[in-house]
């Protein structure tokens, strides 16, 4: 079970969830414009996580990304920069390498989002190069964004089978629905979830996959009078009571649900949620579950 945090997360939140998690994945390395260069590697709010996760003897993955702060997204651009130039590849893979080997991670997550399907090869030359450059013990995982057919993650720049040589694969199975890009919707529900992992286990043994799985909630306010937010689980519910709106559990999408008086509607996955997707890593026999994230979800206790 990894649990993932961002940069900025106390080191406290390591400690309270330690005895549900064996790995902890810590956000906050990003590539540079030109795609070729890290930033953030010796920032000291990433470091102090590093240390709780090893305090509490869990493995700590550093989680590299292509968001960019200008856009508030991450960057296809960016992306592309790194993984269409073998020299780029070959020098962040190093460098990644490098924070293993000298910097005292037990491996590296990649989270390159919103990438294409000429982005594949690079990905996966990226996972090959890690994995040659880094210890033969160091964990290696790549998030790949969740989609219901095989040609959907190959247009979505992941090539499955040849990823999973190298890496363990993270299949991110929430944001199915999300206020900037569909309806009111349940964020990572259960039937949508069944469906990524059947096409993504056609080229990944189960062994290889972790079931990613949401902890937090959106808001889609009614006539868009203003933008949806994401909410932590309590944030979730203090809105839901503030507002004297009654939640139900969506059974068949595994979540929470309520609209507001305003018409606002509200979505959150928390810890009855992912408890159904315990049971679903366990039907697929996945090798493991990975929340994003630790900071807004309140339990993944009994």
């Amino acid at each position: 079970m990894t649990g993932y945090v961002e940069a900025s997360s106390p080191p406290s939140l390591v400690a309270h969830f330690a005895s549900s998690l064996t790995c902890v994945g810590v956000d906050g390395v990003t590539l540079t414009r030109g795609g070729d260069q890290l930033v953030g590697a010796s920032d000291p709010g990433l470091l102090a996580l590093r240390r709780a996760a090893q305090s509490a003897h869990l493995c700590a993955d550093v989680l590299v990304s292509n968001w960019d702060n200008s856009i508030n997204d991450f960057s296809p651009a960016i992306a592309s920069r790194l993984l269409g130039s073998p020299t780029n590849v070959a020098r962040v893979a190093h460098a990644l390498a490098n924070l293993v080997t000298r910097g005292a991670w037990s491996g590296v997550t990649i989270d390159l989002e919103s990438l294409s399907r000429a982005d594949a090869g690079g990905l996966v030359a990226l996972a090959h190069d890690l994995r040659v450059d880094t210890p033969a013990n160091a964990d290696l995982a790549i998030d790949v964004s969740a989609t219901t057919s095989a040609a959907g993650y190959l247009a979505a720049g992941y090539d499955l089978g040849a990823l999973s040589r190298d890496a363990r694969i993270v299949l991110m199975a929430y944001d199915d629905h999300g206020p900037t890009w569909s309806g009111p919707g349940p964020i990572g529900p259960l039937a949508w979830q069944r469906a990524s992992l059947a096409a993504l286990l056609a080229s990944v043994p189960a062994s290889q996959v972790d079931l990613g799985v949401a902890g937090y909630g959106y808001t889609w306010p009614a006539r868009h009078v203003h933008a949806g937010v994401t909410l932590s689980d309590a944030g979730a519910r203090r809105l839901v009571f503030q507002s004297h709106a009654t939640a139900r559990f969506d059974a068949a999408a595994g979540e929470w649900t309520a609209r507001l008086a305003s018409g606002t509607v509200v979505w959150w996955s928390d810890g009855r949620s992912y408890r159904l997707r315990v049971a679903l890593a366990r039907a697929f026999h996945l090798h493991g579950l990975a929340v994003w994230e630790l900071s807004s979800i309140d339990s993944l206790g009994p």
